[in-house]
């Protein structure tokens, strides 16, 4: 068994920073518990997103992801219940050095083994509406993986 070394919990902590507010209602029940719900949200709406890399001057808010590397392995398990069955999926976009996409990765289920493209400079999370309406959001981890055999 490959043993884990780092980990780093994402949880959903600003309100309407980088969220789909166009209808939606969004509740803070605790730091890992947020409900949002749209009942006109149509199929591939980004619900919300992570950065790993922000321009604070602009945007006024800190990166919310770790930084990690094309070098390493990783595992990300979701912590979520949608009203439809992989209603919401968590979709990682990597991007090289002029923002252009230079690989992806989507998570269906409740993990997933992830290695980013070797030219990724920062990387976006997004949780992405695949029918759902209704979603209980608690939170994301990514784990480094080591001594894999």
């Amino acid at each position: 068994m490959p043993s884990q070394d780092r980990s780093w919990t994402v949880y959903w902590e600003e309100y309407a920073s980088d969220a789909y507010l166009y209808g939606s209602s969004i509740s803070f029940h605790a730091h890992d518990d947020v409900e949002f719900a749209n009942e006109l949200m149509p199929a591939g709406t980004v619900i919300k997103t992570w950065h790993s890399m922000v321009n604070f001057q602009e945007r006024r808010v800190e990166p919310t992801l770790p930084i990690i590397d094309g070098e390493g392995s990783y595992h990300v398990t979701v912590d979520l219940e949608s009203d439809v069955p992989q209603g919401i999926l968590l979709r990682f976009s990597f991007l090289d050095k002029n923002g252009e996409e230079a690989g992806a990765l989507v998570v269906d289920g409740p993990e997933a083994d992830l290695r980013c493209p070797l030219k990724t400079y920062s990387y976006e999370a997004q949780l992405v509406c695949a029918g759902a309406h209704a979603l209980r959001f608690h939170s994301f981890t990514i784990t480094e993986v080591t001594g894999l055999a």
